[in-house]
């Protein structure tokens, strides 16, 4: 039974691809509690078949079965095993989840002198409710503190689309190029309700919040094509919020920069020709339109915001 375990809890092949550097350490914590879940599943499956043959009722026998009240030794020990279990795997995702950066991005990787500045800036935030410039979400990988500069994304969620710009070249898209073993920085946002980005060949997933800005770093080590689905329930179109990441070597991902950089230019410049007239927003959008996949209704939802 324990080999059988041991080896359904490594080859289940239950999990997409892992294309990420922190999915690994995430599929191991899956593998874990697969191994304990086959083991208990045998244990109790294969006390419950054995009884089943061994005490069934013997033809003719119409007698009462012994009159068994309880086993106080028993119960202990059944209660004391998932108990210690699940304190393993809370301990153990709880490691996992702060390595990633899950508890504050800005000490992901690095739990020496910045802890303490993370405890005084928790205390802070306990004193000032509406201190709103604590990080959310999951913060910078262990590859950021070696000297690479994450690659900054900023993610507008809006029903029932992704809208994605990349600050540094001013490309707006409707699907998101990065290049392989760079770390990926997701400044996020929802312009109208909640929703969630979900990367699941990447194992991460975060809350995408009105109002607010919640991070996503990840450093993707796989070239390939993945999806990008909302997981929250945000609205009747909600399973069409989905989108592709592409992830491409760096001489790509700089190709796809330089062609969109320079058709947004060319479309600007026809835009500005044929009308100089000050535009909405959801005129202004309107010509990426196609190339985003994001329809008129959708452009037609967006709103300014203040920011305070």
């Amino acid at each position: 039974m324990t080999l059988i375990s041991l080896w359904y809890g490594q080859n289940h092949g239950l999990l997409p691809t892992a294309a990420s550097s922190d999915a690994g350490d995430v599929d191991q914590l899956f593998n874990f509690m697969m191994t304990i879940a086959t083991g208990l599943f045998l244990l109790v499956e294969g006390v419950l078949v054995y009884s089943v043959i061994k005490f069934r009722r013997v033809k003719g026998d119409f007698t009462d079965g012994p009159p068994i009240e309880g086993n106080v030794p028993l119960e202990i020990v059944w209660t004391a095993i998932p108990t210690v279990i699940v304190f393993i795997l809370s301990i153990y995702s709880f490691e996992i989840y702060n390595r990633m950066g899950g508890l504050d991005p800005m000490t992901a990787g690095d739990p020496g002198p910045q802890m303490a500045h993370a405890h005084h800036h928790s205390q802070l935030v306990a004193l000032d409710p509406n201190r709103q410039n604590i990080a959310l979400g999951l913060g910078a990988s262990p590859d950021s503190k070696q000297g690479i500069n994450p690659l900054e994304i900023k993610v507008n969620g809006i029903q029932y689309a992704w809208v994605f710009t990349y600050p540094e070249t001013g490309v707006i898209s409707g699907e998101i190029h990065v290049p392989v073993n760079r770390p990926v920085a997701l400044n996020m946002t929802a312009g109208d309700v909640i929703h969630a980005f979900w990367l699941p060949e990447f194992r991460i997933k975060q809350d995408v919040i009105p109002g607010r800005v919640t991070n996503l770093v990840f450093t993707p080590n796989q070239i390939g094509q993945y999806p990008v689905v909302c997981a929250e329930l945000c609205g009747a179109y909600h399973g069409g919020m989905k989108t592709q990441l592409y992830v491409q070597s760096e001489e790509d991902y700089q190709k796809w920069i330089q062609e969109n950089t320079f058709a947004m230019n060319d479309e600007d410049n026809q835009s500005v020709a044929m009308n100089p007239i000050p535009s909405s927003d959801a005129e202004f959008l309107a010509p990426y339109a196609k190339d985003m996949g994001v329809s008129s209704d959708t452009l037609a939802q967006l709103k300014p915001t203040e920011n305070k």
